[in-house]
C-alpha cells in the first residue's frame, strides 16, 4: 500500500478519535464513583471528646482561631455512604504536631513530631462497612493553629494516593534543580576573575539556599520521610539564615554599598543576626528542644519582620539606580522586584492570618528572581569579554603602529646620515653628464638622456628620504584648501587626462588649514597619482572637501581597480609597493606629513570596486 498525504491524514484522524474514545470510556469507567468532597465537619477544644461543647468548623473554610491556653483539639467528620471498592479519605493540610485519628473507637493512624514543622498531608483507607460512621482525630500543636486548613475528600484509593504522592513533589524537583545549577556555578566561578568569582559565588549561595528552602519547606518529606524531619527542619533554618545576607551582599557586589553604606550595614547586621539564630539553634537541639518555643519566635517571626525590612530596602535602592537607566538595576528590579513584592504580600497576609497561612507563591517567584540574576551575570561577562576584544584590538593597533613607528625611525636615521653624503656626487655627476649629452649625438645622446633620468629619479628618493629625516615644516601658513586643490588639478589634470580620465573637485571655498603648501600639495599629489595609476578603463577621481565640527574631511575617491584588505594593511610600509619600479616611499611620505600636520589618513578599498582615501585635519581660522 503507497502511503500519501492524505492517507496519514486519515489514519492520524482515525487514532486520534479512538484514542478520545477510549480516554472518556477510561475516565467515564474510573469516575463511575467520583469523589465526595466533605466541607462540614466540627471541632472541640480540649483532649475531652464527649458529646457538648462541640462547634461547627467546615463552614469557616479555615482554622478557627485558638483560645489562650489551649493546645490541642478534637475533630469530627461524619462519614458518608461508602460507594467506591477501595474507599480512602485524603486530608490535603492538617496543622498539628501530634496527631491520632479513630473511625469511632478504632485507632487508625498516629503521628508524633519533636519539631516545629506542623503540616501534615493524611491518606487512609476505610471500608465499606465505616458507612455512617464518624471519624475522630485528636490534634496537639506548639504553635498558634490547629485543625483542617481545606476540604476532606473521599473518593477510591486509587485516584486520591494520586494527590497525595504529588503533594508537595514538584518542590523537591524544583530544589534538586537549583542545587545542581548552584554546584555547576560555583565550580564555573574558579575560572573567573576574582570580582566574578565573588559574584558567581554569592549567586551560587543563593540559588542553593533557594533550592534548599524548597525542598526542606516542602510537605513531601514530612509526609513520606518523617524521620528526617529534624535535619530538614535544620537545613530549613540554616537555608534561610544564609540566603538573606548572602542576597544583600550581592545585591552590594552589583550596586555598591548604598548611600551611608546603608546596604553594607544591613548585610552586616543580618550576618551577626543570622549568627545568633545559628547559636540558638545549637543550643536549642543540645539541649533536647527545651527552648524551641524562643527558637521559633527568633528564628520565624522576628526573622520574618527582617525579610519585610530587607525586602523594601533593596526595593528602594533598586528603583532608584533604574532611574538612573542603570540596565542591570532594571533587570535586577524586575526580578527581585517580582520576588519581593510576592514575599511581602504573603508575609503580611501570614501575620494577618496569624501564621493560619502556608507560604506557597514565594518559590516561583524567586524562580524569576533567580533568572534575573543569571541574565546580570551573563551581561557582565558578555560586557567584559567584549571590553577584551576591544582591548585586544587596540593593543593589534598600537603594536602595527608601534612596528610603523620603528620602521620610520630607522629609515629616518637612514637617511640622516646617508641622503646628504650622497645628494653632492649626485648632482655633480649630473652636470657633468649634462654637458656630455650636450657633446653627444645618436645613441649616445639617447644614452645619457636615459643616465640623467635615473640620476633625477634617484633624486627623488633621497628627497623623499629627508622628509622622513627631517618631517618640520620650515614655513607654517594657513592655507585655503580650495586654491590648494585648484593648484594640483592644474598639475594633475593632464596627466589624468592622458590616462582617458577625468577629476570632479567639490571643495568649499571657505575651509582653511594650517600647513605647508608645498608638503601638503606633494601629499595630496601622491595620493592623486596613485588613483590615476589605478584606472582601469574610463576613470574619474571625484575630490571633495567639507567642514565637521572643528575638522576637515578630505575625500579622494576614484573607480579604479583597488585592492584587497591583505594590501591596505600593508600601505606606508617602506619597499613595500604595488608600481613595477615603486619604492613605497611616496604614501610613508604621505602619512608623514599629515601626520605632522596633526591630521590622520584612512584608506577604504575593494578589489574591482576603487579605492576612497579620507583625510581629516584640524581646521584653522581664516
Amino acid at each position: 500500500m503507497r502511503l500519501t498525504v492524505k492517507n496519514i491524514l486519515h489514519i492520524a484522524i482515525v487514532l486520534f478519535l479512538v484514542f478520545m474514545t477510549s480516554g472518556s470510556l477510561y475516565a467515564s469507567a474510573d469516575n463511575a464513583y467520583p469523589t465526595t468532597e466533605i466541607t462540614e465537619w466540627q471541632m472541640k477544644w480540649g483532649n475531652d471528646r464527649g458529646p457538648s461543647g462541640w462547634m461547627d468548623a467546615g463552614s469557616l473554610q479555615s482554622t478557627p482561631e485558638m483560645p489562650n491556653g489551649v493546645s490541642s483539639a478534637w475533630i469530627r467528620i461524619p462519614l458518608p455512604e461508602m460507594k467506591w471498592s477501595s474507599p480512602s479519605i485524603y486530608i490535603d493540610t492538617l496543622y498539628a504536631l501530634h496527631v491520632k485519628v479513630y473511625v469511632e473507637d478504632h485507632l487508625i493512624f498516629e503521628g508524633k513530631r519533636n519539631y516545629i514543622k506542623d503540616n501534615y498531608s493524611l491518606l487512609f483507607p476505610l471500608s465499606t462497612e465505616d458507612s455512617g460512621k464518624t471519624l475522630y482525630i485528636w490534634t496537639e500543636t506548639l504553635q498558634d493553629r490547629i485543625g483542617i486548613k481545606d476540604t476532606v475528600i473521599i473518593g477510591e484509593h486509587d485516584h486520591l494516593i494520586h494527590d497525595y504522592t504529588k503533594n508537595g513533589l514538584i518542590d523537591i524537583i524544583l530544589g534538586s534543580a537549583f542545587i545542581f545549577v548552584a554546584l555547576i556555578l560555583f565550580f564555573c566561578a574558579f575560572f573567573l576573575s576574582k570580582d566574578h568569582f565573588t559574584i558567581s559565588s554569592g549567586l551560587a549561595v543563593v540559588i542553593a539556599s533557594t533550592g534548599i528552602l524548597s525542598i526542606t519547606y516542602s510537605p513531601f518529606i514530612y509526609t513520606f520521610y518523617s524521620y528526617l524531619g529534624p535535619i530538614s527542619i535544620m537545613f530549613l533554618d540554616f537555608a534561610l539564615l544564609s540566603l538573606l545576607p548572602s542576597l544583600t551582599f550581592l545585591f552590594e557586589k552589583i550596586f555598591g554599598p548604598g548611600k551611608f553604606f546603608i546596604i553594607r550595614r544591613f548585610r552586616k547586621f543580618q550576618v551577626l543576626y543570622s549568627i545568633f539564630c545559628l547559636c540558638c539553634m545549637t543550643v536549642n537541639i543540645l539541649s533536647g528542644n527545651q527552648y524551641v518555643e524562643f527558637y521559633y519566635f527568633v528564628s520565624t517571626k522576628i526573622i520574618g519582620f527582617i525579610m519585610i525590612i530587607q525586602f523594601i530596602l533593596l526595593i528602594a535602592c533598586v528603583t532608584i539606580f533604574s532611574f538612573r537607566r542603570n540596565k542591570d538595576a532594571l533587570i535586577f528590579a524586575f526580578g527581585f522586584g517580582t520576588a519581593a513584592l510576592t514575599g511581602v504580600l504573603e508575609l503580611v497576609w501570614y501575620y494577618v492570618r496569624d501564621g493560619n497561612y502556608d507560604l506557597s507563591y514565594w518559590k516561583w517567584a524567586l524562580v524569576i528572581f533567580i533568572i534575573s540574576l543569571i541574565v546580570i551575570l551573563g551581561r557582565r561577562l558578555a560586557l567584559d569579554h567584549a571590553q577584551v576584544v576591544k582591548y585586544s584590538r587596540e593593543l593589534e593597533l598600537f603594536n602595527n603602529e608601534l612596528q610603523r613607528s620603528e620602521k620610520v625611525q630607522i629609515i629616518s636615521e637612514l637617511a640622516a646620515s646617508v641622503a646628504h653624503e650622497v645628494r653632492n656626487p649626485l648632482q655633480v655627476t649630473r652636470g657633468f653628464l649634462q654637458l656630455l649629452s650636450e657633446k653627444s649625438s645618436g645613441d649616445e645622446k639617447e644614452y645619457m638622456s636615459m643616465a640623467l633620468s635615473e640620476l633625477d629619479r634617484a633624486s627623488n628618493i633621497i628627497t623623499d628620504f629627508l622628509t622622513f629625516a627631517k618631517p618640520e615644516f620650515e614655513q607654517i601658513s594657513i592655507l585655503n584648501v580650495c586654491d590648494e586643490f585648484r593648484h594640483i588639478e592644474s598639475i594633475l589634470l593632464p596627466l589624468c587626462h592622458l590616462n582617458n580620465g577625468k577629476m570632479v573637485l567639490d571643495v568649499d571655498s571657505n575651509i582653511w588649514i594650517k600647513g605647508n603648501s608645498s608638503k601638503f600639495k606633494q601629499a595630496l599629489i601622491n595620493i592623486i597619482k596613485n588613483s590615476i595609476e589605478a584606472f582601469q578603463d574610463e576613470g574619474t577621481i571625484h575630490i571633495s572637501a567639507y567642514r565637521k565640527g572643528d575638522k576637515v574631511l578630505i575625500h579622494v575617491k576614484d573607480n579604479g581597480e583597488g585592492m584587497n584588505s591583505d594590501v591596505l594593511l600593508r600601505l606606508g610600509e617602506p619597499y613595500f609597493s604595488q608600481k613595477n619600479k615603486g619604492t613605497g616611499l611616496g604614501l610613508m611620505v604621505t602619512f608623514r606629513i599629515i601626520e605632522v600636520m596633526q591630521g590622520e589618513v584612512v584608506f577604504r578599498s575593494k578589489k574591482g570596486a576603487g579605492t576612497e582615501v579620507v583625510i581629516t585635519l584640524p581646521m584653522a581660522a581664516s
